[in-house]
């Protein structure tokens, strides 16, 4: 296994290769054995190495993330695994988390294909032209470090940014959210409820798309139509324990139900 001091000789698909045992095993590794400083390019080739694992590898993977927490702040985007994604009412009880972070979160659904030339025109009202559908999401945040969110920001990026599980409600037609406005509330377990007003940084969920749509054309190909994005937590990083009920609601989108 590579040495902290080896970040000349990284071999991105050795990295993604622990990580993905790591899932599939419900173990975590040691992050002190992998370079604390990545370069972007090896991030997102690990997230390509992973991408390769989950199905159809003529595809750019059907389900993202995206996301920062404000306008001034880089974003940061990663693929997902599909059998990761789950439909509202889903019972995780089975599944080894580590952490068990809640986010409430808004994802969008792509209405056609996008290639990279597409991609590269768009602004942030084109873009949002290309969505047909809006759904609530919950992401479930975990880690495959040892270190956890102490674990360099760098493996945690390239830990598909410490994505555990995706849950996503029934869709919509889209419509724009306004940030400033749109109330969230969140429920965990027998935690009291919480609500979140002008909570989101990114002000409007659209506004990520050109970058988002740019980043994954690039590097992964054309998206096809029904590509799901998320698009950050609008509640921070909540937390859960195993055998809590989590219930998310937008006000004027719906509501999501997860057993953990």
């Amino acid at each position: 296994m590579p040495s902290a001091d080896t970040a000349s000789t990284f071999q991105p698909a050795a990295l993604a290769q622990a990580l993905q045992t790591a899932t599939s095993a419900g173990s975590a590794i040691d992050a002190a054995a992998w370079p604390a400083s990545l370069a972007p390019a090896d991030i997102i080739a690990v997230h390509c190495e992973r991408a390769q694992c989950w199905g159809d590898s003529a595809q750019a993977p059907q389900y993202w993330k995206s996301g920062g927490p404000s306008r001034s702040q880089p974003l940061g985007h990663a693929p997902l695994p599909p059998q990761g994604v789950h439909a509202g009412g889903a019972d995780l009880g089975g599944t080894p988390f580590f952490l068990r972070g809640v986010e409430a979160e808004i994802a969008l659904r792509l209405g056609q294909a996008v290639d990279a030339a597409q991609a590269a025109a768009l602004d942030e009202a084109s873009a949002a032209e290309l969505i047909d559908a809006i759904a609530v999401s919950i992401e479930i945040v975990d880690s495959r470090w040892q270190q956890q969110l102490q674990a360099p920001a760098a493996l945690k990026a390239a830990d598909l940014l410490c994505h555990g599980a995706l849950v996503l409600g029934p869709w919509l037609p889209y419509r724009p959210v306004d940030g400033r406005t749109q109330r969230c509330t969140v429920q965990i377990g027998a935690q009291p409820a919480r609500a979140f007003e002008n909570s989101y940084g990114l002000q409007d969920p659209a506004w990520l798309l050109p970058q988002w749509l740019r980043h994954a054309t690039a590097h992964f190909g054309s998206l096809r139509a029904g590509t799901v994005v998320t698009t950050g937590s609008w509640c921070g990083l909540l937390q859960a324990a195993a055998g809590d009920a989590v219930r998310v609601q937008f006000d004027g989108i719906g509501e999501l139900r997860v057993q953990l």
